[in-house]
């Protein structure tokens, strides 16, 4: 919504009410009638609120209220197999479907080992500042609370290791993928990527866990899934390197994916969840996510 050339209201809830998104039943009353705004007449509730975020008299017939933690894990492996880099960057996600005005207060086990946070404009800066505890009233629906970084962490879920020996013009390549430090949840969605470098003329390679694609662009995508308990997948294979060209002089980096749903590999732990203003005991429910970010892996 813009005044006299300048933006007065830019909060998405109450743009949805002045501005209705088009639909079939529009479209033809625009026809008729020869009107096509579908701007209201009438400025929304919430546009003198001190909560804009929220629309006012909001009802439901099933209140609950869902926290995610959500964290993307940046790491870099050398050659030599040590770590330079291990951090996380997280996201706490909440999906909220309360009555009315609720006021919800989220508190940490361990708020100390956040870094870099910011917060959506419905949290109370004060109560962060002094007791390091979230104190809101929530948008209706799915949005992000907040975000942070964890430094310096020192475990990884999972170990790559690329071992690359050339000679006489072709290139011997093996990986191994395992279990480096348990999260005690089921590792899936493993996947390996490198680029392979432009003086490789062809490559055969396979693996004894998931499937191998080379794609037109020289990537090659290792998709392994779960990695089994009997055995650590490998890939192997012989790259044929140009002719004139003995050994391989540029290594390629491996990008590493992967998730573990129901923990959050940085610790950060919920301690409670405690909702005001309500008529109702409503639902909670709690869930954590870690993903692989940048996770890169040097041979």
């Amino acid at each position: 919504m813009i005044d006299n050339g300048f933006p007065l209201t830019t909060e998405p809830n109450i743009l949805r009410e002045m501005i209705a998104p088009p639909n079939i039943v529009s479209k033809m009353l625009s026809v008729v009638t020869g009107n096509s705004s579908n701007m209201s007449n009438n400025l929304p509730g919430a546009t003198a609120s001190c909560v804009p975020w929220r629309t006012t008299d909001l009802k439901h017939a099933k209140n609950e209220v869902y926290v995610d933690l959500v964290e993307e894990m940046d790491a870099i492996i050398n050659r030599d197999g040590v770590m330079v880099k291990c951090e996380i960057y997280g996201e706490v996600q909440v999906n909220s479907h309360l009555s009315g005005l609720p006021d919800l207060t989220l508190s940490f086990a361990n708020p100390s080992i956040l870094n870099d946070v910011r917060f959506h404009p419905c949290v109370r800066f004060r109560p962060w500042e002094s007791n390091q505890i979230l104190s809101f009233v929530p948008p209706d629906g799915q949005f992000k609370l907040m975000s942070y970084r964890v430094n310096k962490l020192k475990g990884i879920p999972i170990y790559v290791k690329p071992q690359l020996t050339s000679d006489s013009g072709t290139c011997r390549i093996n990986v191994l993928v395992g279990i480096r430090n348990d999260p005690g949840k089921t590792v899936d969605s493993v996947s390996v990527q490198f680029q392979l470098p432009p003086c490789i003329l062809s490559a055969d390679l396979s693996s004894n866990h998931g499937t191998v694609n080379i794609l037109a662009n020289k990537t090659c995508c290792w998709s392994i899934g779960r990695i089994p308990k009997d055995k650590a997948p490998s890939l192997s294979g012989t790259l044929v390197l140009e002719i004139g060209l003995e050994r391989l002089l540029v290594s390629p980096t491996f990008q590493v994916g992967f998730r573990i749903m129901g923990v959050a590999l940085s610790g950060l732990q919920i301690d409670k969840l405690d909702l005001k203003n309500q008529p109702t005991r409503p639902y909670k429910g709690f869930r954590a996510l870690t993903r692989a970010g940048e996770y890169e892996v040097r041979s």
